[in-house]
């Protein structure tokens, strides 16, 4: 296919009107390169590890969640030299779905609430609270451990998930009120955990963890490949 059906067609899985303000000019074909677009690779980060592999599967594109670029750039050089100078000479589209596939149906808070099983779901103004039946322990192994716990309940009954750094006041309180007893997501600053209702417990993950599971369905979805980014956390039992 054409660059601009494939565009087309990511822009109906993720509709570039549902992203955040501030996802304006960062979202959509952020590198482009050839026209015919046949083998797509998907994974969550443009970096020089997932670039690199996406050019040696011999993929036309890359569908991303976080855009490669977030910065006006005042010089190419290190790792976006890298990146750039690999995907432009190799002909490689670099298209970015950020915020507008946050809040996508399937997208990655649908993806997050599926492998954890979550039921009866309903909306925030970002991510989603559900029915659940685990405990911190099973969602930890889920996840791929290194979850750290704040007043959370030894089994959880309803669970509120934000992909991403979504430890905020506003989410956390309309998690609150919808009736959810812990609050998953990453980043977990200290004035927001002294701040937060203490009845309603906070888990902490990484953005990998839980992100990642989202652009893993997409590809298999669609039928690309996905390509892990390479571990860099280690986490000690």
């Amino acid at each position: 296919m054409n660059t601009g059906r494939f565009i087309s067609i990511l822009e109906e899985i993720a509709p570039p009107e549902l992203a955040e303000e501030f996802d304006e000019g960062r979202i959509g074909l952020i590198v482009e390169g050839k026209e015919d677009i046949e083998s797509v690779a998907c994974s969550l980060d443009a970096t020089g590890h997932t670039v690199s592999q996406a050019v040696l599967c011999d993929a036309d594109a890359l569908v991303v969640h976080h855009p490669p670029i977030w910065y006006p750039l005042a010089r190419i050089a290190g790792k976006d030299a890298f990146i750039l100078g690999r995907a432009l000479s190799s002909g490689l589209n670099i298209y970015a779905m950020h915020t507008n596939f946050d809040h996508a149906e399937g997208g990655i808070n649908d993806a997050l609430a599926e492998i954890l099983g979550l039921s009866a779901t309903e909306k925030m103004p970002l991510g989603l609270v559900g029915d659940c039946s685990l405990t911190p322990a099973e969602i930890s192994g889920i996840l791929g451990g290194g979850l750290r716990l704040y007043n959370c309940p030894e089994k959880i009954e309803r669970l509120a998930v934000v992909g991403g750094s979504g430890f905020d006041a506003e989410l956390i309180e309309c998690a609150y009120e919808l009736g959810a007893d812990a609050f998953l997501s990453a980043e977990l600053k200290h004035n927001i955990l002294i701040d937060s209702p203490p009845e309603l417990g906070l888990m902490e993950s990484t953005h990998y963890a839980l992100e990642s599971p989202g652009m893993k369905r997409l590809a298999g979805r669609m039928g690309w490949t996905y390509i892990p980014d390479e571990p860099r956390i280690s986490v000690i039992p």
